[in-house]
């Protein structure tokens, strides 16, 4: 079998044995990522009725505007998530850094995420 492109499939695999130990419920959902090069994603997931509860990404209006490094770019999309989870009534959540190194703008959303009010 043929590996089209191995950084993609060392990642997917890193993050399903993520995905084996972390599993969000609505009171404590998994806050999971995807980093493109140019964007940033988050949800809050619940992996028992398999629903997004929040999301929220670089390509919103209110972030999207701005001519920000990405770091700092990064950083809102976690306060941001982290606003729409007190919304919500959610304090807690697991991490999934989707088999990324917690390192650059994982790690600046997670401090926004923190900062914003969201515990994990």
């Amino acid at each position: 079998m043929a590996i089209k492109n191995k950084k993609t499939w060392r990642r997917k695999r890193i993050h399903m044995r993520i995905r084996k130990a972390i599993k969000g419920t609505a009171t404590k959902p998994r806050l999971n990522v995807f980093r493109s090069n140019k964007e940033i994603y988050a949800q809050l997931i619940d992996d028992l009725s398999g629903h997004t509860l929040a999301a929220s990404s670089s390509k919103e209006k209110t972030i999207a505007g701005s001519k920000d490094p990405k770091m700092d770019v990064a950083k809102k999309v976690g306060e941001n998530l982290a606003k729409k989870a007190k919304g919500l009534g959610i304090e807690t959540c697991l991490f999934d850094r989707g088999g990324y190194l917690y390192h650059g703008r994982v790690k600046a959303l997670a401090e926004g995420a923190r900062e914003g009010g969201l515990k994990f």
